[in-house]
């Protein structure tokens, strides 16, 4: 099962860069119209037959939205999947296993958890790509996906990439991604692919951070660690902070680097 996700995993991923190498780019200073509202004549019409992947922030907004556990938001809502060149995991949304295949949480009102909605939810009609220069730096493109079926493009609202993405809220949602993604740039970089135990891990502290709070609590990690005590607290009782934990753990336990959490050094003897 694992060699076919990885398989879905690629041809999805490839499929995704071929379709937005294929749109037009939204160069700085350019703009495009567009509004999304019940009086559309489309509305709704984009929320089905969807390959929605799922970041770790996604998740965490979703299921706490629903107000469940992480695990019975993985159990009932995603299908877990493995990048292929990294062994990093990301799940994909389950569709209603309906002809039409519509996102779980679209009704004729539509979106139901509309302030929770993903990332590339918000994104849309733009879609966005990013890498990180040789500086480390997150370099973004925009494309304008102009599907055939959407009538949003006839509305009267204008935009530019920065202004859709305020309106959006999409902040927030691109600096916890862009982590997410420089953990792959990273493994990539070094030529290597996550061990399932890794793999597990990352599974663990990104997209279960309920349960990673009481793994750090369980496994004291906080002792390995230089952390101040209101860190540590605001990790334990906010998940969002979990994840961020998560994130600087990662990167130190997989790549050694200590920008965000620095490894507890052994001390000397007094006076040493």
């Amino acid at each position: 099962m694992k060699d076919l996700n990885d398989a879905l995993s690629q041809r999805e991923a490839d499929a995704t860069e071929a379709f937005l190498q294929s749109l037009p780019e939204l160069k700085d200073g350019e703009s495009f119209r567009f509004a999304c509202h019940p009086q559309v004549p489309c509305f709704n019409a984009c929320c089905s037959d969807l390959t929605l992947m799922l970041t770790p922030y996604d998740a965490l907004r979703l299921r706490r939205a629903l107000k469940i556990s992480s695990s019975d938001f993985l159990t009932h809502f995603a299908v877990r999947l493995t990048i292929p060149d990294s062994g990093f995991p990301m799940p994909r949304l389950k569709m209603r296993e309906e002809r039409h295949k519509r996102c779980p949480f679209v009704s004729a009102e539509g979106c139901k958890v509309y302030a929770d909605r993903p990332g590339a939810c918000r994104t849309y009609p733009l879609g966005r790509a990013s890498r990180l220069d040789e500086a480390g730096h997150v370099v973004e493109q925009f494309f304008v996906v102009r599907e055939p079926h959407c009538r949003g493009f006839e509305e009267d609202a204008d935009w530019d990439a920065s202004s859709w993405l305020a309106d959006q809220e999409l902040a927030v949602y691109n600096a916890a991604n862009d982590r997410y993604m420089r953990l792959m740039a990273l493994a990539r970089g070094k030529g290597a692919r996550l061990a399932a135990k890794q793999e597990q891990m990352v599974w663990l502290a990104l997209y279960q951070p309920d349960a990673f709070q009481d793994f750090i609590a369980k496994m004291d990690l906080f002792r390995l660690v230089e952390i101040d005590e209101a860190r540590k607290a605001l990790v334990l009782a906010d998940e969002e902070a979990a994840l961020s934990f998560g994130l600087d753990w990662l990167e130190l336990a997989f790549f050694g680097i200590e920008e965000g959490l620095r490894r507890r050094r052994p001390q000397g003897p007094q006076g040493a």
